[in-house]
């Protein structure tokens, strides 16, 4: 699939609305797992198309969205025995 085609697959990220945004990127990291596993090769570069897009949107709107301190690096390290 090319990449026109794939950008055709979904509404821009930029088009959504917040509800629908968050809507998306619970659809796309739910069928993650199972793309991963089973999809086909262009199936999988959709997919990876499609998340990088939403995401990307997510984190332009949201560039100091909360970050839990264990997810950080030092917070991960903290945890370690």
């Amino acid at each position: 699939m090319a990449d026109a085609e794939r950008r055709r697959a979904g509404v821009d990220p930029g088009d959504l609305d917040e509800r629908q945004l968050l809507k998306e990127l619970e659809s796309v990291h739910r069928t993650r797992h199972e793309t991963l596993l089973h999809g086909a090769p262009d199936a999988l570069d959709a997919h990876n198309s499609r998340m990088a897009e939403l995401e990307g949107e997510y984190l332009r709107r949201h560039p100091r969205r909360q970050v839990t301190p264990s997810r950080t690096r030092e917070g991960a390290r903290a945890r370690e025995p």
